[in-house]
């Protein structure tokens, strides 16, 4: 059965042109009484109607239809896109092109989507770095009016007091120095100096590095058994360093009391390393795992704020693991533990 639905304007036009001088043919003939008489009125009224029936719909139709392409692609022209106005544009159905506005149409609505959740992110980042600044600004002028109030004469406050206001300068100064590393690791500008180094010694220095920390909660470090122990990767190995030191402090930060520490290293696809940091900690909870690798973002503030750091930590690794090329993972459960675990390159000759 013929489709009327799909019909381009040639097809509409030769429709109409064919319908028209049928009944005007018939008629001659009725009157006429001439069979070639009607044949010569159909072919000729037949072309002169397609010719004319196609000109006002590609005038008055796809002239329009021509606006609103120009208006979906927003660009001027040039002669290729020309070309297809001309050419290749009213061979389309107006079903396809209902299909094309419906598609755009589709996409300016997910455009407009990622701008308000990217508006959102904005405002709560700004929010977010405003409180981060403003405790430590705060703490600061608090002990810095109190010292210039009279406490200066006193030896032991004057001496405490600066000793809390330089923790909080530290503070500022470690928040300043993450966001300017981020903004280099997102522009590009912090080179990469790639080598091969074994996972292995790299994890036990910062072990060894973190002992004091783990010591204080009474976890324990350690390597998941089983795992091949002479891997070697083809990374930057002072990036590598900073990632694991943020997640096994991270691990030591949110895990239980006399609590564990778990890393594990396996080759995959033959090529690739697969490094992962697990804890057995207060864990993280569903809804929050899509959003911890925001800058500031925190899943229990009031906590978090209480163990310390800037809120950058896993945003920064989250850059430095995509320079090179790969992606974070988690899993994680609440009280039962996390596992922060990414991939890098194996060793190259």
């Amino acid at each position: 059965m013929f489709n009327f639905k799909n019909l381009t304007p040639r097809q509409l036009a030769a429709i109409n042109a064919f319908t028209i001088s049928l009944i005007v043919a018939i008629a001659i003939f009725f009157f006429v009484d001439k069979w070639y008489i009607s044949i010569i009125s159909f072919v000729v009224l037949f072309i002169i109607s397609f010719l004319l029936v196609n000109f006002f719909l590609q005038q008055f139709i796809y002239r329009k239809i021509k606006l609103i392409y120009k208006f979906i692609y927003q660009t001027k022209a040039n002669k290729r896109e020309e070309t297809y106005y001309k050419y290749i544009l009213p061979q389309k159905s107006i079903d396809e092109v209902k299909d094309d506005v419906e598609k755009w149409a589709a996409q300016r609505s997910s455009e407009i989507e990622i701008l308000k959740r990217n508006e959102e992110f904005r405002k709560e980042f700004l929010q977010n770095l405003a409180h981060e600044l403003k405790t430590p600004i705060f703490a600061i002028q608090g002990y810095v009016n109190t010292l210039l109030d009279g406490a200066l004469e006193d030896e032991d406050v004057s001496i405490k007091f600066l000793e809390k206001a330089n923790r909080n300068v530290e503070r500022m100064v470690n928040l300043v120095k993450d966001l300017d590393e981020i903004s280099r690791l997102e522009s590009g500008e912090q080179p990469l100096y790639k080598q091969n180094f074994q996972v292995l010694d790299l994890i036990k220095e910062v072990y060894e590095n973190l002992s004091y920390l783990a010591e204080e909660k009474g976890i324990v470090p350690g390597f998941k058994k089983g795992i091949e122990q002479h891997l070697y990767v083809f990374a930057d190995k002072e990036k590598m360093r900073q990632v694991l030191i943020n997640l096994v402090e991270n691990a030591i930060k949110y895990g239980r009391q006399k609590g564990s520490i778990t890393a594990s290293m396996y080759r995959i696809e033959d090529k690739n390393v697969l490094i992962e940091i697990s804890d057995d900690g207060i864990g993280i909870a569903e809804e929050h795992l899509p959003r911890i690798f925001e800058r500031f973002y925190r899943t229990d503030n009031a906590r978090s704020r209480k163990v310390g750091g800037s809120g950058l930590g896993l945003a920064i690794c989250k850059h430095i693991i995509e320079a090179h090329g790969q992606s974070f993972h988690v899993r994680s459960k609440e009280d039962v533990g996390s596992t922060f675990g990414f991939v890098l390159e194996g060793r190259k000759e």
